[in-house]
């Protein structure tokens, strides 16, 4: 019976994550065009920082409520994964050939990479300055000092989209549009998914609980596809439509938020948190690899192809291949 209320969890989670996901895409993409700003800064900032509120919602109910700083990094992480790699690979398939450019690949794709050394160094700090004693695992606080590293480098990302904006001719806003009704159904969408993550944030706690497996590991599974929904749903409407570069540029996006931003919030409202060490590395090894994928392929003709979409969901069930090895215990890299 139990296991059946965290399916419930699970699936009611997704489903309100949908439905919010729906107000919120339609809702940036109008606020968008009435502030007039260029597609790539839509894409990487409103609509990203939107759509990543489920995986800023999973690191700070996980840390807070449930007392598990290690599920949300992880949440992130898989999200991060899932997002590189199952959502340009979805939208490249429905949506066909999509151009990447060389302005994304050298700056959102660079920006993004460097992001995920930044995380990495700041859990390395955790570890190197201020260890956690008595444990077989290398562990560490990250303190609120170390976490504001992250947002600072977030806020240079800021910066440079700025300087995108001054320099972008937007078209002519719609004569009908609202903004205070369309930001009020923006904070509705908001509202919307974060009650959906609070239900995927339960059945990761209680998967983990019921089959005697640590908590992360659904958190880089189930909690990251959940949450990860939102963005996925805007970026294969925004390539269905054609709009390639807002699909790719909000994946890009939100990675990047969910790095710099939702991990390190996290931290800064609970005050200090303990991140297992031991299993980051393994984590950020394949979000590396990963992402590594992601750049010779967008670099690669400055497109993705629908082949090499396809490529990119074929690492993603390596990656669940390898989960479900370290769930039943065969592997033990991170557990």
């Amino acid at each position: 019976m139990q296991l059946l209320l965290y399916v419930g969890f699970a699936v009611g989670g997704t489903v309100i994550c949908w439905w919010g996901s729906g107000i919120l895409e339609e809702t940036s993409r109008r606020l968008a065009v009435y502030h007039q700003l260029p597609a790539t800064v839509q894409g990487a900032v409103i609509t990203a920082v939107g759509s990543s509120f489920p995986e800023l919602s999973s690191t700070v109910l996980a840390t807070l409520i449930h007392g598990t700083f290690d599920l949300g990094v992880a949440s992130v992480v898989g999200s991060a994964l899932f997002n590189i790699l199952v959502i340009p690979g979805v939208s490249g398939i429905v949506g066909g050939r999509m151009e990447s450019g060389r302005l994304l690949v050298f700056k959102d794709v660079q920006f993004y990479v460097t992001s995920v050394a930044v995380l990495m160094l700041t859990f390395a700090l955790a570890a190197l300055y201020y260890p956690v004693p008595g444990s077989d695992l290398i562990m560490g606080t990250v303190t609120r000092s170390l976490a504001l590293m992250p947002l600072c480098f977030y806020g240079v990302y800021l910066y440079l989209q700025l300087l995108a904006v001054q320099d972008h001719v937007g078209e002519v806003p719609p004569g009908d549009l609202e903004p205070i009704r369309e930001w009020l159904r923006l904070g509705l969408s908001l509202v919307l998914i974060l009650v959906g993550t609070e239900g995927l944030v339960r059945a990761a706690v209680g998967f983990g609980d019921w089959f005697g497996t640590p908590s992360f590991l659904w958190g880089l599974t189930v909690v990251a596809a959940g949450t990860s929904l939102p963005d996925m749903f805007v970026s294969v409407r925004a390539a269905r439509s054609g709009y390639g570069t807002v699909s790719l540029t909000n994946v890009l996006g939100s990675n990047v938020f969910d790095l710099l931003v939702a991990v390190p919030l996290g931290i800064l409202i609970a005050g200090a948190s303990t991140v297992n060490f031991s299993a980051a590395v393994p984590m950020m090894g394949i979000l590396g690899v990963a992402t590594i994928a992601l750049f010779v392929i967008l670099r690669t003709n400055e497109s993705l192809e629908p082949k090499e979409a396809v490529g990119l969901l074929g690492l993603y069930v390596l990656f669940l291949a390898f989960v479900g090895l370290e769930t039943v215990g065969i592997l033990s890299f991170m557990t």
